[in-house]
């Protein structure tokens, strides 16, 4: 017979904390026949998945890091409140529910393609076209993870790895990737609450307000997502004459696809696909990025 019991020791072995879930709480796996393979799997599995390579967590520290993570993540949670404002209600004026909206800033969390799934659903974009435009705009954040899972510490189970990868977007990417020190699992969760739940707040209120608001009003204030992106693009287009020139590049494509016979016939969602590809690769063979000398 196998169970798990709390008890008052830990350590690897015979005794398996589960340190990545509730720190200090000591889990021991038993079974009938002591040194079993079934006891050596389940504390194997139950150590690689859930606490790998964790150290011993002293719950004020874990408190420490939480709350240090959560206030850096305060400003990206108020930035984020504004600009999901704007998408709950896009995404009202489409035609969604008010709750349809919050529940897909739930369970994506991405600005850009969000707004992007709203434009091609509003268009009865097949299935499949939507998750090609997904995975293009969304590329780029399977390498955010990839480059922070470099600073990350020894707390960080796998457990941890898949659960956090959901909250990685640009911002919270920098705040993690600037810390001058390698970050813990506890800042990380802090780092990604206010945003989430800025997040999700302002497509709730937006929504709220797309249903309340005049239409003429509530249509006014879709102009907020075209001050998003041109607040994301002008920055770096003044002090990078090859990102001007790729977003230049992007804009002239687009507007292709957009007004030039033939061409205009393609959904939209195939078209910021090749748009957003092409200008990459544009980019990259004329515009290649130099690789730092030390």
């Amino acid at each position: 017979m196998l169970f798990l019991t709390i008890c008052g020791c830990g350590g690897i072995g015979r005794h398996v904390r589960l340190r990545g879930v509730c720190a200090s709480v000591p889990v021991q796996v038993r079974s009938a026949a002591p040194n079993s393979s079934i006891e050596k799997s389940v504390e194997f599995y139950f150590y690689f998945f859930v606490c790998q390579g964790c150290d011993e967590v002293n719950p004020s520290e874990s408190s420490k890091g939480y709350l240090e993570g959560f206030k850096d993540g305060i400003p990206i949670g108020l930035g984020y409140l504004s600009v999901s404002f704007s998408f709950g209600i896009m995404a009202v004026n489409t035609g969604l529910s008010m709750w349809t909206a919050v529940l897909i800033s739930m369970t994506n969390l991405t600005s850009a393609g969000q707004f992007a799934g709203i434009k091609l659903i509003a268009g009865g974009a097949s299935y499949i076209e939507m998750a090609f435009t997904q995975l293009v705009i969304n590329l780029r954040y399977a390498l955010m993870s990839l480059s922070l899972s470099q600073k990350t510490d020894k707390s960080f189970g796998i457990l941890h790895r898949v659960v956090l990868s959901f909250g990685i977007t640009d911002e919270i990417f920098a705040v993690a990737s600037g810390k001058p020190r390698d970050i813990g699992k506890n800042y990380m969760y802090g780092l990604v609450t206010a945003p989430y739940l800025g997040w999700s707040a302002g497509t709730l209120l937006g929504g709220a307000a797309g249903n309340i608001l005049p239409a003429s009003v509530a249509s006014a204030l879709n102009i907020a997502l075209y001050g998003m992106f041109i607040a994301i693009i002008v920055p770096p287009a003044k002090k990078s004459r090859p990102v001007l020139l790729v977003i230049l590049i992007a804009v002239t494509l687009s507007s292709v696809f957009e007004y030039a016979p033939y061409f205009n016939k393609l959904s939209g969602g195939f078209a910021i696909i090749i748009c957003a590809v092409a200008a990459s690769l544009i980019g990259a063979v004329f515009f290649p990025v130099k690789e730092a000398t030390e």
